[in-house]
């Protein structure tokens, strides 16, 4: 199997949800120096509660369950309008199974005893295409931002505040932080964020700490 730049991995959180307990812990802990967060859980029941408390990126899911089955669980997430990349996880080959998963839009399935390189893979796979949208997303943000302020000088420092946008779309930086990267002079810099705050595209939110609000580029 090609390999892939698991790297990538660890910008996300991922769900797993196997009732065997061995196995979960043992993939687990091989998963968290890959993944962000991992939220490893025995029942459905579980699952639902980190869903409706956690930020959850992926979810890998044994098909059945003790007393459940992983089919059922991922139809209750659909009814509810959570849609998350999915890879189930079986010891069976029951077409009947995999035709509901394909019915379910499910992303992928690998059959046990896993393979960690394969679950790996798979997972990249599965979340490559966040990845490339974001990325599509912040070169959009980039030149809508640009369009939104005056001074087209001021585009290495909009590049510069979009590529250090975290998870929660926060930036966090001093205005001597900028003015070291860049040459440019504070009160043009404090212009520069005047603007972006005025049009509500920066929000400051705590001392040297800003909020980008992509809605106000629409």
């Amino acid at each position: 199997m090609e390999n892939r730049n698991l790297n990538i991995l660890h910008d996300f959180n991922v769900l797993y949800l196997e009732d065997d307990e061995d196995l979960l812990k043992h993939t687990s802990d091989v998963l968290e120096d890959f993944v962000n967060n991992i939220f490893a859980v025995k029942t459905s029941k579980e699952a639902m509660d980190i869903l409706l408390h956690k930020k959850v990126d992926a979810i890998i899911s044994d098909i059945l369950l003790k007393d459940e089955n992983g089919i059922d669980f991922l139809k209750h997430l659909k009814n509810k309008n959570i849609n998350i990349p999915t890879i189930l996880t079986t010891a069976h080959t029951d077409t009947n199974y995999l035709l509901d998963a394909i019915k379910l839009k499910v992303e992928n399935y690998i059959i046990k005893p896993i393979n960690i390189k394969e679950l790996l893979n798979t997972l990249h796979d599965v979340l490559l295409p966040i990845v490339q949208k974001k990325e599509i997303q912040k070169n959009s943000n980039v030149i809508r931002m640009i369009a939104a302020i005056t001074d087209s000088k001021q585009v290495a420092i909009v590049k510069y505040i979009i590529n250090k946008l975290d998870n929660e779309n926060l930036f966090t930086a001093s205005y001597t932080d900028i003015m070291e990267e860049f040459s440019i002079s504070k009160p043009t810099l404090i212009k520069l964020f005047k603007e972006l705050a005025e049009k509500n595209i920066l929000v400051k939110v705590q001392h040297k700490t800003y909020r980008f609000n992509q809605d106000a580029l629409d």
